[in-house]
């Protein structure tokens, strides 16, 4: 080897050390393992990777993420946490009371979260005022989907408000359809119901019943108001309902035999893989009574305590990533779900996204943006168990009284708080 070729052969390894002093591993615990999620979950790991980490996938099945949560606290207790979870709302708080999350203040303020994100949000991934997660998604839950064809066939009209909603509903059943597709589940019960509570007490009334848990507010007649709406809203379900999943509900509009269902904005998945077109296959509505409000729920890796220097700042590679309009945009498309970013492009969604984006952005600056109770962003595990109870054992006795309700509503509550 001459002079010329070694100092070529140096220069050439040379650069490869930066690379390798980077070089660290990520280890994700998430449950994003169907369809559009995967590859969504899939790009995140190959946009990391190209940043020279290694990617060590830690996938646990379940949609709720039960699973996971139960695998995270095994790893934790045994002071071995991945490097980053799959968790939301106030269990982020109760984590970081223990002392186990990583702050992220650095990258926050180099990638400007703060003005990026929505304080509501912004404020959710905090920790004792220190960025400790990075928000992945933002889901809409008091989405109306309906089947205009079939709505066409029913000679029903689009609704707006409650009294509209029924009156569909009517026509639809008069018509031979299902009204109102649904899942008998715990969490879909509870969905239905949540959108109800927004749409008779309102943005406000929601937060204090469900954010405040105000006794006052959980016993008040507008909340027998929505029992009695939603022992109305029973009559609209088909006899099948029970136990059903919230797709295949789904599949009922899909296949023209229902007209309407209410749940979040994953649904949109469905209708995407059947090869549906939004606002034209397809309509999604604000849950009547809802509009200039957005109940969120939002998907969120937390970030671990690590010893290793380069495992942290791969760490902080994967928080960079997940924040970027690249990945915002695959990752959300696949999903449903709209990108967190306030100045994300969104010509490239289809119309319920961009639809979703701007009722996001109007909420966010009033008081109409608010966590999800039924998707663990209001509460916590707990409460959101007594609340499940309640409505469905209400939901399924056809001799249960609204105004009993009410009060079984607060004493749950009060006895896990």
């Amino acid at each position: 080897m001459n002079a010329f070729s070694r100092l070529a052969a140096v220069v050439s390894l040379a650069s490869l050390f930066p690379l390798a002093a980077l070089a660290g591993e990520v280890e994700v615990l998430h449950w994003w393992t169907s369809g559009g999620e995967k590859r969504a979950a899939d790009t995140l790991k190959k946009l990391v990777e190209e940043k020279g980490h290694t990617w060590k996938d830690f996938a646990v099945a379940g949609g709720g993420g039960e699973a996971a949560m139960t695998v995270l606290k095994t790893r934790a207790v045994s002071g071995n946490p991945p490097s980053a979870a799959q968790i939301k709302g106030p269990d982020i708080q109760e984590w970081g009371e223990l002392g186990l999350l990583a702050e992220l203040d650095e990258v926050a303020d180099e990638g400007k979260w703060d003005t990026l994100l929505p304080k509501q949000v912004a404020n959710v991934m905090k920790y004792d005022g220190h960025y400790v997660a990075v928000p992945v998604n933002v889901h809409r839950v008091n989405w109306l989907w309906i089947n205009p064809e079939v709505f066409k066939k029913a000679g029903a009209t689009p609704p707006t408000s409650l009294d509209e909603f029924f009156a569909a509903a009517d026509k639809l059943k008069a018509a031979g359809f299902i009204p109102i597709a649904h899942g008998g589940q715990p969490w879909q019960d509870g969905t239905v119901f949540e959108d109800l509570v927004f749409s008779i007490l309102g943005p406000l009334g929601y937060h204090k019943a469900f954010v405040e848990q105000d006794k006052a507010t959980l016993t008040s007649d507008k909340m027998v108001e929505v029992f009695a709406t939603l022992k109305k809203l029973r009559g609209y379900i088909d006899a099948d309902a029970a136990g059903r999943d919230w797709n295949s509900a789904t599949g009922l509009l899909i296949d023209g035999k229902a007209g309407m269902q209410l749940m979040g904005d994953w649904a949109k998945s469905e209708w995407s893989a059947a090869g549906k077109v939004a606002g034209k296959d397809y309509q999604c509505l604000p849950f009547p009574g809802t509009q200039g409000s957005f109940a969120y729920n939002i998907d969120s890796l937390a970030m671990f305590k690590l010893s290793d220097e380069d495992d942290r700042k791969a760490q902080n590679d994967l928080a960079r990533t997940v924040m970027d309009p690249q990945f915002q945009q695959f990752f959300n498309q696949n999903k449903g779900s709209i990108p967190v970013r306030l100045d994300q492009d969104m010509s490239s969604f289809d119309t319920c996204a961009q639809q979703s984006m701007k009722d996001f952005k109007e909420a966010a600056a009033g008081d109409g943006l608010q966590p999800s109770l039924a998707h663990g962003m209001a509460a916590s595990s707990y409460v959101q168990g007594a609340v499940f109870d309640v409505v469905t054992n209400f939901f399924n006795d056809p001799a249960a009284d609204p105004k009993k309700a009410v009060q079984q509503l607060a004493a749950a509550i009060a006895a896990v708080q």
